[in-house]
């Protein structure tokens, strides 16, 4: 084989192999921050909540109670900057090309309510359109629909079993941090789960982040692999940023 030719045929090697490496990550580091409550009330507090603080009863609980559902429309979404509400994942990987990364996916498709009694959640459920989760690539994109498979499973949800007693000082505007135990279902398969959440009402919304920790393999996902990935984690963290308005 002429050098031109040898030239053409390695070319071609490396290009396939390129094109096979982001079909699943595009070689890059460049995950957007975690989910902070700190963060997300700083935007709430800077104008980006639409609703009027609610009155108080002597005892606060009235700040707290009632009937409390997505808001979807205060805050801007990106994949870099979310400032309303989302949800994703986060999971470690490890690059041929760069080491260390975590791929991270996001959508602001979020709905549910949360029912409070006094300063008791008695109620909670949440739904997640999968079908519109966004990376930083439209090549990752494809790759987690296929994983979970979402034509045939579009959305997660999670299900509050077990009432959560928030305590004195939700209603006083301090941010607490609890642990809620109920049902998440992802690609069908419906398991119990424990989610940390801190949350903190401010100016008439109440701002949550929630994350836990998932097994792929107890949902029945199978992680999927590339040339250009060593190795990725069996498990990632599921996160979600939700602002509540009454």
């Amino acid at each position: 084989m002429s050098l031109p030719r040898k030239i053409i045929a390695i070319g071609a090697v490396v290009i396939v192999a390129l094109v096979g490496a982001g079909v699943w990550w595009f070689l890059r580091d460049d995950a957007p921050a975690e989910a902070s409550l700190a963060t997300a009330v700083e935007s709430v507090e800077e104008g980006t909540a639409t609703t009027e603080a609610s009155e108080t009863t002597d005892d606060g609980a009235s700040a707290v109670a009632g009937t409390w559902t997505v808001d979807t429309e205060t805050g801007d979404f990106t994949y870099e900057s979310a400032t309303g509400t989302f949800a994703g994942f986060r999971i470690d990987e490890e690059l041929a090309a760069i080491g260390s990364t975590t791929a991270v996916g996001r959508t602001d498709a979020v709905s549910g309510e949360v029912t409070i009694e006094g300063t008791t959640v008695t109620a909670a459920s949440f739904e997640v359109d999968l079908t519109t989760i966004t990376t930083e690539t439209s090549m990752r994109d494809r790759v987690v629909q296929d994983a979970l498979e979402t034509e045939a499973f579009p959305s997660a949800t999670f299900a509050l079993t077990e009432p959560v007693e928030l305590g004195e000082a939700a209603a006083t505007g301090e941010a607490i941090e609890v642990v809620v135990a109920g049902e998440l279902t992802i690609h069908g398969v419906t398991r119990p789960a424990e989610i940390a959440v801190e949350a903190q009402l401010v100016e008439g919304t109440v701002v949550l982040v929630a994350t836990t920790e998932v097994t792929f393999a107890d949902h029945d996902v199978e992680v999927p692999s590339s040339p250009a990935v060593l190795s990725v984690d069996d498990h990632g963290v599921l996160e979600a940023q939700i602002l509540l308005v009454r």
